[in-house]
């Protein structure tokens, strides 16, 4: 996978670090000359440009990327970034760094943003992941799709607890993806029994009631 990431900060560094473990092709897009350093991720491309031009762009052959990431410190910057990769360059998937919550509601698809990933609510969300046992608690929400990842952490006294995932009737749009046991994640199968301190990850449709999965989790299931 081809990945442009704009902002060879610490963010931009950082990611372009993990993908390049994972042997991915990663460019680094910056414009600030002290942003240049190299020596920190020498397999990556650099390319010293401003992410807001399209020459930068067809520079950094932004075109053929699989992916691109506005990954500054200025949310004008990576919402320019977006919607030129997006609607310029036609690259499939974008995603985009949100520093001020406030301005959050405009990472969407009308700014060619298919992901919009917003530090303070990823903090807020492992705060309260880390505290409300028995609460489901929302990650990730697809700005395109509108899906959601909740996580919960089933309590001792879930009734939950013992059965195996066949015998859950789970409430309609909502899909088991993954349990944590542990620290082994696995993909769950119908014959898996769920215990205590289980983390199971979900994903919900736009239509799916979070409130049904909540009472699931407390109340118990109907068996079916």
């Amino acid at each position: 996978m081809r990945v442009v990431i704009a902002g060879a900060g610490s963010v931009g560094r950082s990611i372009a670090s993990e993908l390049l473990a994972n042997d991915h092709e990663v460019v680094l897009v910056d414009k600030n000359p002290s942003a240049m350093r190299v020596a920190q991720v020498p397999e990556a491309d650099w390319l010293l440009a401003d992410a807001c031009e399209t020459s930068s762009l067809d520079g950094a052959d932004v075109a053929s990327a699989d992916v691109v990431v506005g990954a500054t410190g200025d949310d004008k910057v990576n919402l320019v970034f977006s919607l030129l990769a997006k609607t310029e360059f036609a690259v499939p998937r974008t995603v985009a760094r949100v520093n001020n919550p406030r301005n959050e509601w405009m990472f969407d698809d009308s700014w060619g943003v298919d992901v919009a990933v917003s530090t303070p609510r990823i903090m807020t969300a492992m705060v309260e992941e880390a505290v409300a046992v028995g609460d489901l608690v929302r990650i990730f929400t697809f700005h395109q799709s509108g899906a959601d990842i909740f996580e919960v952490t089933l309590p001792e006294e879930s009734p939950l607890v013992g059965l195996r995932i066949t015998d859950v009737r789970w409430p309609t749009d909502i899909v088991l993806a993954c349990v944590v046991r542990g620290t082994q994640p696995f993909s769950p199968t119908g014959d898996d029994a769920l215990e205590a301190g289980d983390e199971l990850m979900f994903v919900t449709g736009q239509e799916a009631d979070q409130s049904m999965l909540q009472q699931l989790v407390v109340d118990g299931p109907e068996l079916g």
